[in-house]
């Protein structure tokens, strides 16, 4: 700064001569003293106004009476009736019958009781087995067993017909191709052609192919559901699932079924 202009010049004029006065600390500076004073103002107008409220709502509420509170005479209030209300008695559970049935004594037909013969099957279909008989209604909790319509003592169920399950999305064990990924890598060599308008375009990718293997490891419903779309990729993908045989099916709760498959099939280029 020139030495004729110094005297003149603000203390942060001299101060900030050759800074950056951008930067932001020149005009903190330099509007301090207008900040303090919209700062000083707003905190006396904030006091103000507390202190008019406060002076309002001491004068200008309205006077609140006191309640009156009228007292009660004890000896005027009705006593409640002492007697107990009358619960009529629970209902009586109607008594089941039972039939004796302990472990049989094997002993001469001519020296058992009437009363301790074994009772027949069909009588313990509804009643409870007990030590005594004695007399009452059926039981109605005990559910009697099926009824033998074949008369083989055996209840059969439905069969289970072969396809019930259908195709399965997810398998405990994937069906795969005989031999491993290194017979797949053999396979895919000795027959898998690159299509040559692929390699004139350099496309390159892999297939997914998605299809299914039935539990006799045949291939079916193939298709190709992602990778390149131009220059034959996915028609080679499909042609050589298709040529590939039979496969290993999956397994799924110790059986093998029928089962969906989703095989990469990986279209590169030599350099």
């Amino acid at each position: 700064m020139e030495s004729n202009k110094i005297l003149g010049a603000d203390i942060l004029d001299i101060l900030f001569e050759g800074r950056n006065k951008e930067y932001g600390a020149y005009e903190l500076r330099k509007t301090y003293n207008r900040r303090l004073g919209r700062a000083m103002a707003v905190t006396g107008s904030v006091i103000l106004l507390l202190f008019v409220s406060g002076f309002v709502g001491k004068h200008g509420a309205k006077k609140v009476e006191t309640p009156k509170i009228a007292d009660i005479d004890l000896t005027a209030v009705k006593a409640p009736d002492p007697t107990p209300p009358v619960i009529p008695p629970a209902p009586k559970a109607p008594q089941v019958k039972t039939v004796i049935f302990t472990p049989p004594k094997i002993v001469p037909n001519d020296k058992v009781p009437d009363d301790e013969k074994p009772p027949v099957q069909d009588d313990l279909d509804k009643v409870k087995i007990g030590t005594v008989n004695t007399p009452g209604a059926d039981d109605p909790g005990i559910t009697a067993p099926p009824s033998d319509q074949g008369k083989t003592g055996v209840v059969v169920g439905p069969k289970k017909q072969d396809d019930d399950d259908g195709i399965f999305e997810k398998v405990e064990v994937e069906s795969s191709y005989p031999g491993g990924v290194q017979a797949w890598i053999r396979y895919l060599g000795k027959n898998m052609h690159y299509p040559d308008q692929a390699i004139n375009n350099e496309t390159q990718g892999t297939v997914m192919v998605k299809f299914i293997v039935d539990k006799d490891g045949n291939v079916s419903d193939v298709e190709a559901v992602a990778g390149p779309e131009q220059d034959g990729l996915r028609e080679e993908a499909v042609r050589v699932i298709k040529k590939s045989g039979k496969w290993t099916p999956a397994v799924q709760n110790g059986r093998y079924v029928k089962s969906y498959k989703q095989q990469p099939v990986t279209f590169k280029l030599s350099e």
